[in-house]
């Protein structure tokens, strides 16, 4: 089995903190997500989240105008130059304080950073290859207090910045002569946002009490006039015009300084500007923080959001409120305007929520919100196609892993989701909670049809179903059962007593309706659930039990114990096989309060989650650590170890002291620099994992919270602090041959391709295991001897040509000639993949994957196009009906037609009918 799992995708937040931008095209959204970014492709429905990582959250991210490059910046001041074409960094860079905006200038030759209370401007990278693609330019002081926002004109001479001092100030791209530097008051309150007018240095500035300042220059952008050069520049001017250009180029950054209130004298013959109007947004009496804006220049449209989460489109310059919307009940952190001014995205940072509305015809575009709080548990469907998570906000959400997208969430439980599983058949999501409840929701109508309660109230800790979905069996945290209840007819059916302790995890055999508890109480008990629920063997271990799983031929049973131990046992004789000691793999990092070492600190440390891979060979292990282990149960060694999170940002991410936070007073991370003068933090009580969110200072610790193995075998999902990560096996990077000798070469393949020896060809081409090159082979197969080949083929090289049909099936446009290819395979080596269905499992689970997705979508093609040609058929003989009179042509023409169109009309329904049996012979 391949270990090579890379990073895929990251699911269950999509937004937390920064920036939101569109990109060239408008089709598309790039939102920070913690110290990641994900494009959302609102034209193609699909989420992918760039392979990259920054040290802490993002705090920043600036588009270049072509949509080739970004700029990234996290809260640390650290700077990634990115490249979205090829989605990977091209460059490191660090700003040496908090960024707080990043913004290309429209030409894409220059690039400003607001840093503290200065701006400064840089040389953007260009195309060609560059030793510092970050060039400082000029440095522009003036404002003093933080800058906060910047906007450029558009034909990139001049840019603007705001500031929390209530000041704006507009500066030149180059040394011009009648711009003179000074600020522009008028508010009282910070700056949040200003736009010059299109096609002019006309500026709105807006602040955060709601006011909106009317700028008028009486100069227009042609107007401006270049500094002529003094001193040595001129001197040299004179000597070698020629050498101008290399002069300003070898010339280090220069400073620029502007005056608050300069002398009437030195206004004279400069740039003026006069404040034509100010609007206020809030009523008399309103205090309404404005939090966020944007401003599209073409259709003068104006966009603010507000802390109450409510926002405005009005229209500029004469302030016509277009329309207003509550979209969100916190705070709006970001806005951004596509191209084409139709799409506006908003970001609140409080829940997670990324939304994009259509203004014009007030309709979503996207919806989409994470888990607001800490995500707890999550399982995958028996084809793999979604995740469901549940949350300790009480909510349980459906993901498809081919979107990236939540598609349902269900909002019944009352309290945190503690376990969340699909039954057999992928139809049906059984949830278990803190509130008392364990639910059943239907996959198909989306509705919760079964609610399971207890006699006495009591908080479920975890639940599981047994492979035929008739049994739903719940795990207490404090009356130490299992409760055991009918799927059909949602009675109660057992109580199982026995344990001391709170149960802790419950598994069901795949293979018998044999129940596995384990509990606190150091024993794992294994119960048969057609022996009159008795108790059929106790197994003993050293330490508390923290989760349980059975191997997915249900041979072996794993178990995670407080002291960091993976035992496995064979149900059958209750015989332990193995064990594990994890505590240094699972390398726990240092919080930032805690007075001992990290190495001491993994004492206390342990495994809480465990997963089996689909052919059993290999197991996951994650828990309070930032690292996800990977065994070889036979084996019993570690494979390889995954780190989930590289953020600083979260707790217990260092491993070794800083001494730098260690003062002569205590440790710095005791002080709030945000709280001001009242209280600095609070110590969190022992124990504490997820941090105190009612105090100012909050820093959630890092922890995997559950793990499982896609049925394809081909990718992981884990559930942690930083959201739901999905880990896949990355084949194009790989080289990795089958039984290789120097006769396998391309050549060889091609040449046996031209002597029309197909077998021969198949064969070299899986021992070489090139993707183009077996799927050039595979299709230049004639359709008429693909049986004949199929059968052919030695047993060895079957698994391997199903792997690479299931892998291609999903995004191949010749349908037919793969389903063909599956269909021979199936029935001519289908008895001796029957005899050994485990290994062969995560394959065919791969391949009905594919097949699946198809067939919906083929579905509701032919669904479609079925109405169309009913609804065509019932209006033509409506018309035929009301101008029965009018019309000129016999009866017997008009039957005619009539009966053609129905053939006509049958024959699509046939081939419909066709395709659609084609696919489902083929599921089966």
């Amino acid at each position: 089995m391949k270990f090579a799992y890379g990073f895929s995708n990251l699911l269950g937040t999509v937004y937390r903190h920064g920036d939101l931008n569109f990109t060239r095209d408008g089709d598309a959204v790039v939102s920070p997500v913690g110290n990641r970014v994900t494009v959302f492709d609102l034209k193609n429905n699909r989420s992918n989240t760039l392979p990259l990582a920054t040290k802490y959250n993002i705090k920043c991210v600036g588009l270049s105008p072509d949509g080739r490059l970004a700029i990234i910046v996290d809260e640390g001041g650290a700077a990634l130059l990115v490249s979205l074409v090829c989605r990977s960094v091209l460059h490191h860079f660090h700003f040496k304080g908090s960024v707080h905006s990043v913004s290309f200038s429209p030409d894409g030759r220059k690039f400003v950073v607001t840093k503290g209370s200065i701006a400064q401007m840089y040389h953007a990278p260009g195309k060609k290859r560059e030793f510092n693609a970050f060039v400082l330019d000029k440095t522009y002081f003036g404002p003093y207090d933080e800058t906060t926002c910047i906007d450029w004109t558009d034909d990139s001479r001049c840019f603007v910045v705001g500031s929390k001092d209530m000041s704006t100030w507009v500066f030149g791209a180059e040394r011009w002569d009648n711009l003179l530097y000074y600020a522009l008051g008028g508010h009282k309150d910070a700056v949040v946002a200003c736009f010059f007018e299109s096609d002019s240095l006309d500026l709105y500035s807006l602040s955060q009490d709601g006011a909106l300042c009317v700028w008028q220059c009486d100069t227009p952008p042609e107007g401006l006039r270049l500094k002529p050069p003094t001193g040595w520049r001129a001197d040299l001017l004179q000597q070698e015009e020629g050498e101008e250009e290399e002069g300003e180029e070898g010339e280090k950054e220069t400073t620029v300084r502007g005056k608050a209130a300069p002398a009437e004298h030195e206004k004279a013959g400069k740039v003026k500007y006069s404040r034509l109007a100010k609007y206020f947004f809030n009523k008399e009496g309103d205090f309404n923080n404005l939090t966020a804006a944007a401003y599209h220049k073409k259709t003068h449209l104006l966009v603010t959001g507000f802390a109450s989460g409510i926002f405005h489109l009005h229209e500029l310059p004469e302030f016509n409120l277009i329309h207003s919307l509550s979209i969100s009940d916190q705070r709006i952190s970001s806005v951004a305007i596509n191209n084409s001014g139709d799409w506006i995205a908003f970001g609140c940072s409080g829940l997670g929520q990324l939304l994009v509305w259509e203004w014009q015809s007030e309709s979503y575009i996207l919806k989409q919100q994470g888990h607001f709080n800490s995500m707890v548990s999550l399982a995958y469907s028996p084809d793999g196609q979604y995740i469901v998570t549940g949350g300790d906000d009480g909510k349980v959400k459906v993901w498809n892993t081919l979107s990236g997208f939540c598609f349902v969430t269900f909002t019944e439980h009352s309290s945190g989701v503690t376990g969340v599983t699909f039954t057999a058949t992928g139809h049906v999501l059984v949830t278990s909670s803190l509130d008392g409840t364990v639910r059943a929701f239907d996959l198909h109508r989306y509705r919760n049809f079964r609610t399971f309660t207890s006699p006495r109230p009591t908080q479920f800790s975890c639940v599981a179903v047994d492979c035929s979905g008739e049994i739903v069996s719940a795990g207490a945290q404090d009356s130490f059962e299992v409760f055991v209840w009918s799927m059909q007819t949602g009675r109660l059916l057992d109580v199982l007593s026995g344990h001391e302790g709170p149960i802790s995890g419950l598994c069901f055999n795949p293979m018998k309706s044999i129940l596995a508890s384990a509990s606190w109480d150091r024993t794992v008990r294994l119960w048969d659930m057609f022996d009159s629920w008795r108790t059929k063997e106790t197994l003993a271990l050293t330490s508390d039990a923290l989760a349980v799983t059975f191997r997915p031929d249900g041979a072996e049973l794993a178990v995670a114990t407080l002291n960091a131990q993976i035992t496995f046992w064979d149900p059958e004789n209750a015989v332990q096989t193995g064990s594990i000691e994890g505590r240094h793999d699972l390398k726990p990092g240092r919080k930032e309060l805690d007075k001992i070492t990290a190495r001491h600190s993994a004492k206390g440390k342990a495994f809480t989650t465990l997963c089996y891979s689909a052919d059993g060979q290999t197991i996951l292990a994650g828990g309070m650590s930032k690292f996800v282990c990977l065994y070889h149960t036979r084996e019993q060694i570690l494979v390889k170890r995954f780190e989930l999170s590289c953020n600083f940002s979260l707790d217990a991410m260092e491993e070794f002291l800083n001494r730098r936070k260690m003062t002569e007073f205590g440790n710095l991370a005791l002080i709030d620099q945000e709280a001001g003068e009242e209280n600095g933090v609070e110590i969190p009580l022992p124990g504490v994992k997820k941090g105190d969110m009612s105090s100012r200072h909050f820093k959630p610790e890092i922890r995997v919270t559950s793990l499982s193995f896609s049925p394809t075998g081909r990718c992981w999902a884990a559930t942690s602090t930083e959201g739901l990560l999905i880990f896949s096996l990355d084949t194009q990077m790989l080289f990795d041959p089958f039984e290789l000798d120097t006769s396998v070469t391309p050549g060889r393949i091609r040449e046996a391709l031209r002597q029309q020896d197909f077998s021969r060809a198949l064969l070299m081409a899986f021992r070489l295991n090139e993707r183009k090159l077996a799927q050039e082979v595979l299709e230049a197969v004639p359709p008429d001897e693909i049986e004949v080949i199929g059968a052919s083929l030695p047993e060895l090289y079957v698994d391997k040509v199903l792997e690479f049909l299931a892998s291609s099936i999903e995004g191949s446009r010749h349908l037919e000639f793969y389903l063909r290819w599956t269909q021979s395979l199936l029935m001519s080596h289908g008895q001796r993949l029957k005899s050994r269905a485990g290994q062969v499992m995560p394959t065919v689970q791969f391949l009905q994957k594919g097949l699946q997705r198809h067939l919906d979508d083929m579905a509701k093609l032919c669904d479609w196009n079925r109405y169309n040609i009913q609804y065509a058929l019932a209006v033509s003989k409506q018309r035929g009906i009301k101008r029965a009179l009018e019309s000129s042509r016999t009866e017997e023409e008009e039957e005619e037609e009539e009966s053609s169109s129905d053939e006509d009309s049958l024959h699509l329904l046939r081939e419909a009918g066709a395709h659609d049996d084609d696919e489902e012979e083929m599921l089966v």
